[in-house]
């Protein structure tokens, strides 16, 4: 059996362009959501996929309607693959259930892991050069040396019954905790 899925973002859409296509292409059975594709949970989906048996095909309009990301559409297909569910998307002329079209989705695939792949590479050299610059990773420090010796003066004479943190020795951000911290690695 073919099962449709059409899925808009917003209530002022309409899913008939989907709907449409979808009967033409001979799904028996359309489940729709009305929200985004970011969202992890869509109702319809889910019901899709739960009613899908080995051997059904899931159908959609545009690869887009199912997932805004190429992980989660591959990460979805693989687990349909699993379960003996082909699937197909109309527009991109996708079909899982054909060897060609496993390769043509698996190629999306590994071009995928290929651009994550790259991404981490660019990060990690960006964080080397900035290292090799002189440059530390991090928020900067709320007490330099100066108001880390007045602080350990304010402690040491008891004045922190008022809250060493509201003195003038913490004069940046709003980490009332700093102190605490500062003169417990003092310790």
């Amino acid at each position: 059996m073919q099962i449709g899925y059409a899925r808009i973002s917003s209530d002022d859409q309409n899913l008939d362009l989907q709907n449409d296509a979808l009967s033409i292409a001979g799904c028996k059975k359309i489940y729709e959501d009305r929200m985004s594709g970011a969202k992890a949970s869509r109702p319809g989906l889910q019901m899709a996929i739960e009613v899908a048996r080995e051997g059904d095909v899931i159908t959609v309009w545009r690869l887009d309607r199912l997932g805004r990301s190429l992980k989660d559409l591959i990460e979805l297909v693989n687990a349909l693959e699993r379960k003996g569910v082909g699937f197909t998307s109309l527009q991109e002329k996708i079909d899982t259930t054909s060897s060609g079209g496993r390769l043509i989705f698996h190629i999306f695939g590994a071009l995928s892991e290929f651009e994550a792949n790259l991404i981490r590479e660019r990060t990690h050299a960006g964080l080397q050069a900035a290292r090799a610059r002189g440059r530390k990773g991090g928020r900067p420090k709320l007490l330099d040396t100066k108001q880390q010796k007045l602080l350990r003066k304010l402690y040491n004479a008891r004045e922190h019954s008022i809250g060493v943190g509201d003195s003038e020795a913490v004069t940046r951000g709003n980490d009332k905790k700093a102190p605490n911290r500062y003169l417990r690695a003092a310790s």
